[in-house]
C-alpha cells in the first residue's frame, strides 16, 4: 500500500522489513548478516546527515509522518510508514521512537598505517566500546581498530553509545592482532601497575592507543607488541578505572599535547 505522498505503508507485522527491523534492532550481530545497519531516533538519523550519508531507508511511524519534517519525507532512497504499535514493538528501546533510519552497512575500510589510531582489544560492553568511539572522534583518532572478539561496533547498543561518532571514524574490525603489523605509528598500551605517568610522559603523535578486555586488559602478546607504556595516577587509590574512562583521559592527554606541540 502507498501513501498520497509516494511512502509505502507497512500495516502486516509480518512484512519483510519489518522482520529485518526487528533483527537489527534487537540482535547486536545482525548487521553483519543482513548487510544494514538501523538508526533509531533523530539524534542518529541527523548525525548520519551531516556526515553526508544517504539513508537506504527512511522509517516512520503513522503518527509521527504527518509532522515529518519536509526535508525528511524524501531524504531516502526509499520511504515507508508504519502504524506504531508495529514499530514500537520492533524497537530495541525502553522509550521507542517514532522514525530512523536503515543504512547500507559501509565497507570496512583499508587501514591506514600513519593514522593516530585507537585499538580496542577484546572490549565486551557494548556501552565502553561506543563511548571510546566518540572520545576516538573528539579527540582526533580518526581510526578505530577492533581485534576479533571486541563488541559488535555497528550493533545497537554501541551506535546509541557513540552519540553519531561512527560517522566521523574509519571502523576496521573482526581483525587479528596480526593486522597491527601494518601500522607505522608507535603503539602505546595502558596499564594499571607499569609504565610512564600520563601526566609526565611525552606522547608520540600520530599514534595508536591500546584499549584492552574491561576485566584482563590489553593481552600479554599485544602488550608485548607496545613502544610506550602508560599508567594513570590514581591519587583516590581506587584499583583500576573503567576502561571508557580510562580511553577518554588518555585520548585527551593526547590531543592536548598535540595541540601545544603545535603552538610553541
Amino acid at each position: 500500500m502507498t501513501t498520497p505522498s509516494g511512502a509505502s505503508h507497512i500495516s502486516s507485522r509480518d512484512n519483510p522489513l519489518l522482520k529485518d527491523l526487528r533483527k537489527l534492532a534487537q540482535d547486536p550481530g545482525a548487521y553483519r548478516k543482513l548487510g544494514r545497519v538501523w538508526l533509531e531516533g533523530d539524534h542518529l538519523c541527523r548525525a548520519a546527515l551531516a556526515r553526508g550519508i544517504k539513508p537506504a531507508i527512511a522509517v516512520f511511524s503513522e503518527s509521527f509522518w504527518p509532522q515529518c519534517p519536509s526535508e525528511w519525507a524524501s531524504i531516502a532512497i526509499k520511504t515507508v510508514v508504519i502504524d506504531d504499535d508495529l514499530l514500537r514493538g520492533a524497537s530495541g528501546l525502553e522509550s521507542p521512537a517514532p522514525m530512523g533510519f536503515v543504512l547500507d552497512l559501509p565497507e570496512r575500510p583499508a587501514l591506514l598505517p600513519d593514522a593516530p589510531s585507537v585499538v580496542l582489544d577484546r572490549l565486551q560492553d557494548a556501552g565502553n566500546a561506543g563511548s571510546i568511539l566518540r572520545s576516538a572522534a573528539a579527540f582526533g583518532f580518526r581510526q578505530v581498530i577492533a581485534l576479533k572478539g571486541t563488541a559488535a561496533l555497528w550493533a545497537p547498543k554501541v551506535l546509541r553509545a557513540g552519540m553519531g561518532a561512527h560517522f566521523g571514524l574509519r571502523l576496521i574490525e573482526g581483525v587479528e592482532a596480526d593486522a597491527l603489523d601494518e601500522l607505522k605509528v608507535p603503539l602505546v598500551a595502558t596499564s594499571s601497575h607499569r609504565g610512564e605517568w600520563l601526566h609526565e610522559a611525552r606522547l608520540p603523535h600520530p599514534c595508536a592507543w591500546l584499549m584492552g578486555h574491561e576485566g584482563q586488559g590489553v593481552s600479554a602478546a599485544l602488550e608485548a607488541r607496545a613502544t610506550h607504556h602508560i599508567r594513570i595516577a590514581q591519587p583516590g587509590g581506587e584499583e583500576s578505572l573503567n576502561v571508557a574512562a580510562a580511553a577518554a583521559i588518555c585520548l585527551h592527554a593526547s590531543g592536548a599535547a598535540r595541540l601545544v606541540r603545535a603552538k610553541s
